[in-house]
């Protein structure tokens, strides 16, 4: 579990890289929000399934 609680650092990192390129994106070009704003999600959305991925690999392999 220790070493799940370390690989979780890296999907942690990439969501907040996401995010606040999304809100510097926006604020930058306001009208192109909603495209800026489904690509964020996709990446939020591959991001979380490399910490389910590693989550699941941590109880099958104790």
């Amino acid at each position: 579990m220790i070493g799940y609680g370390l690989a979780a650092i890296g999907p942690g990192v990439g969501i907040g890289l996401i995010f606040a390129a999304y809100i510097s994106g926006v604020a930058r070009q306001p009208e192109a929000q909603s495209r800026l704003q489904s690509i964020a999600i996709l990446g939020f959305a591959l991001a979380e399934a490399l910490a389910i991925i590693g989550i699941a690999l941590a109880f099958v392999l104790s």
